[in-house]
């Protein structure tokens, strides 16, 4: 049966909420044809926030039961606006909380933990103020743009992969990286080359890379590309030396080939130009090599506040043996090291498990054991290889641990467990679990760890108790 088509129509409507992503969520109730009752029209709505009275067009309007749209207008804004942002800029993907006060974005991500944890049957009353940042702006350590196939180097757009929108600015991003950004796109014109087309694959440029110590000062440039660079060798002395000049605490500049195509890959071809193939980096005053492709905390400051959070969570005493789920390059290994006896880190990424051990060495630390395993199969070698951990932390990745790992946690059977979360609705599914082990939650600490973007890091303890 053929459904009717109605007409578009532009609809007035408030902003109630946002969920997870940082949508906004509206409704409009159109007047009744029959009856007493209207139907309902629920709307998803991207760069808004809560009071917002806003102008949309919506297509079949009355034949639909929902629709995401962008605003045509922005007739009033909320109090809970930021009005410092321009309204009508184009948005690309990664922070959609940013036309919202910073003081309602903690409102907000507070509010979401507290619902997840409530969903667990976890107390509210046990969930912390979260943690924020004094300058919640420029933070970012790593920042990865991509070339459009249309001379854009900057992020995606917001719910289109395939449209990459020109970076100018970003409240994201340190002014050094902006800064380079420009230099590395003015040369891509100068020397016109072509982004890669998301649809057939052609083309020379990929990403740019850039990263940045704040602790140290060096920064890394790196270019994924799907060509060698041998043939582009005197374009890329020409960009080296326009970088450096501008930018002298580079000390690294790489030209990656990216063997899967436009396929995220670790097994990619790198070719130093400037420097070495890393960066140092300082973080809780231990010492971490970073490599193009290393997993590392993104805001420096609230990792400080995150780490310290952790250890203190966990009480961890000189005689104490810890485990290091998930430990990725050793940022909580290195710290948990330095108060215990002894710490095992599991990760699955073997290029992670060797820039641990290596952190580890270079931070004279001699009582660390790194196993490159999956987690649930490590946790069942660890007793026989190393042996058994009195304390466990994990920092699973943003989709959870899952069932078969935190059921194995449970068996494992520690007095106490440290979760580091970086997505609250996965944790909620996974502490789960933990119920039938006879373990519950004593505490939950949210940190924004970062700003103007959906996204929550959060520390939860629990204890067996039964």
């Amino acid at each position: 049966m053929k459904k009717n088509i109605y007409p578009t129509e532009v609809l007035d409507v408030t902003v109630e909420s946002l969920n997870e992503k940082g949508v906004g969520f509206a409704r409009y109730i159109h007047p009744p044809e029959k009856g007493p009752n209207g139907k309902h029209l629920l709307l998803h709505i991207d760069n808004v926030v809560p009071g917002d009275k806003v102008r949309v067009t919506v297509v079949n309007a009355k034949g639909r039961h929902r629709a995401g749209v962008a605003y045509d207008e922005l007739l009033e804004p909320s109090p809970l606006r930021n009005l410092d942002m321009p309204t009508n800029r184009e948005m690309a993907a990664g922070a959609p909380l940013q036309f919202m006060k910073y003081e309602a974005q903690l409102a907000h991500k507070e509010n979401l933990i507290k619902g997840y944890m409530a969903d667990a049957g976890v107390s509210e009353d046990l969930v912390k103020p979260i943690i924020g940042m004094e300058n919640p702006y420029r933070y970012r350590n790593k920042m990865e743009l991509t070339f459009g196939a249309d001379g854009a180097l900057g992020m995606h757009q917001q719910g289109n992969y395939r449209r990459v929108i020109d970076l100018e600015d970003s409240i994201l991003a340190p002014e050094e990286m902006i800064a380079i950004k420009k230099i590395v796109g003015q040369w891509q014109k100068d020397y016109q080359f072509p982004g890669v087309d998301k649809d057939t694959k052609e083309g020379l440029l990929a990403n740019l890379l850039m990263r940045q110590s704040f602790a140290t000062g060096e920064i890394m440039v790196a270019l994924y590309a799907l060509e060698q660079p041998d043939q582009y060798q005197a374009a890329i002395d020409d960009l080296r030396d326009r970088l450096l000049s501008a930018q002298p605490r580079i000390e690294s500049f790489q030209w990656i080939v990216k063997k899967g195509g436009m396929e995220r890959s670790y097994d990619n071809d790198a070719y130093v130009m400037y420097g070495r193939d890393y960066i140092n980096d300082r973080l809780q005053g231990f010492k971490f090599r970073i490599w193009p492709d290393t997993f590392f905390q993104v805001n420096p400051v609230q990792a400080e506040k995150m780490v310290d959070t952790a250890l203190s969570m966990a009480q961890v005493s000189p005689d104490m043996r810890v485990l290091d789920l998930f430990c990725g390059i050793g940022t909580f290994s290195l710290p948990l090291a330095r108060a215990s006896k002894e710490v095992a880190g599991i990760e699955i990424v073997e290029n992670s498990i060797l820039s641990a051990r290596r952190n580890a060495e270079d931070n004279n630390l001699d009582n660390t054991f790194f196993m490159a395993s999956d987690a649930r199969l490590g946790m069942k070698e660890l007793p026989e290889v190393w042996g058994q951990p009195d304390l466990l932390l994990l920092d699973p990745p943003r989709n959870g641990a899952g069932g078969k790992v935190m059921r194995a946690i449970g068996r494992l059977g520690t007095d106490r467990i440290v979760y580091v979360s970086c997505g609250p609705k996965s944790l909620a599914t996974d502490l789960v679990w933990l119920k039938d082990f006879g373990y519950e939650v004593v505490e939950v600490q949210p940190i924004d760890q970062f700003p103007h973007t959906a996204h929550l890091e959060t520390i939860v303890l629990l204890k067996k108790v039964k």
